[in-house]
């Protein structure tokens, strides 16, 4: 197989043109061609239909504090795309006229967007069940106008989620940058001490585990009992749940899997653990997903190949939640990552 560039690879996912011989049971299926449309057709599950839309997930920008490897957004201290007030007031609107329960904050760093606290002042006021802000953790420590993040969480009822790649220092620093664990264990402290995390408390702060390399996620539910045992053993930590979520072949993910000669094995591996009884949970049927410019996608990862809505329908300023109850949501081969395994959604595990 010819080796393909970064922006080779990344066209093929964007366009759906790319197509994966079959792997079975380590033979080629002869004239056999896999992608991810023939594969929903072979569980009868072709055209992907939206149900109930029920989260809106906004990216408030790229600009981010770290650079972790594994980062499908390609976010870090110098993105310059932030939603605008414009934007956001649009996102309001929409909130408080749909069926929406539930918010979800992403970035970058979503806390880094200039309007951040006055959105979630205002959206916090309009009655949903759950306000999630993706917390990176160490962006409270990262400057002294965010060192009351916590305090201003709590104050809101704010649902904290954060990456923690690991429970020890060395596999944490690699994915995310040297310091970031031990930034992490303060912050997760600070957290802590007013109440998130603490069982019997509504302040419910969620962690969240991306493999460090070329392979799926272990067991969610184990993975989730041995990071609890550690960091509390270790540190003192306490926590609500861990989420697993499987690394799509997308940035710099896809330029580790190419640097490293990973990328066609990692793909057959999403391929052969393709699990039909997630595909009827995956997050874009019952969530949207606005870009930081307004413009609306079925997912955060079609957000970042370009995969835009029709027209008509396509930006937040033309919302109309009963067309897009019509819509067909868009795929490509990286949709294999949301269905391989326990399958993976941005609350973890599916199926």
């Amino acid at each position: 197989m010819l080796k393909k560039s970064l922006k080779q690879r990344q066209n093929d996912l964007s366009s759906s043109k790319y197509q994966l011989d079959f792997l079975d049971g380590g033979n080629f299926k002869n004239g056999e061609l896999t992608t991810f449309e023939s594969m929903l057709k072979r569980s009868n599950q072709f055209p992907l239909k939206p149900s109930k839309l029920e989260i809106l997930q906004i990216n408030m920008g790229y600009m981010c504090n770290q650079v972790c490897a594994h980062c499908h957004v390609d976010a870090g201290p110098d993105r310059k795309e932030i939603m605008t007030k414009e934007t956001l007031e649009l996102c309001l609107d929409v909130i408080d006229n749909s069926g929406v329960h539930t918010v979800d904050l992403t970035g970058g760093a979503p806390e880094m967007n200039p309007n951040f606290r006055w959105f979630v002042e205002k959206a916090s006021k309009l009655g949903v069940s759950d306000f999630i802000v993706r917390s990176n953790l160490t962006i409270v420590l990262a400057n002294k106008k965010f060192h009351d993040l916590p305090v201003f969480f709590k104050k809101h009822n704010i649902h904290v989620v954060s990456s923690m790649p690991h429970w020890t220092k060395g596999k944490t620093d690699k994915q995310r940058g040297e310091g970031v664990f031990n930034s992490s264990i303060e912050t997760l402290k600070k957290l802590n001490k007013i109440g998130y995390g603490i069982p019997n408390s509504k302040l419910k702060l969620d962690l969240v585990y991306n493999p460090s390399g070329a392979f799926l996620p272990a067991n969610q539910k184990q993975l989730e009992k041995s990071f609890k045992k550690a960091l509390f053993n270790d540190f003192g930590i306490q926590f609500n749940a861990l989420f697993t979520i499987t690394n799509l072949p997308i940035s710099r993910f896809l330029e580790y899997l190419i640097a490293s000669e990973n990328y066609d094995e990692y793909m057959y591996t999403l391929v052969e653990a393709y699990n039909p009884n997630a595909v009827s949970r995956v997050m874009c049927k019952n969530t949207l997903s606005v870009g930081w410019d307004g413009q609306l996608y079925d997912c955060d990862f079609n957000q970042m190949l370009g995969l835009k809505l029709n027209k008509s329908i396509g930006h937040i300023k033309k919302f109309n939640e009963k067309k897009l109850a019509e819509r067909t949501i868009q795929i490509s081969q990286h949709c294999y990552g949301c269905t391989a395994g326990a399958g993976s959604s941005c609350q973890g595990a599916i199926a």
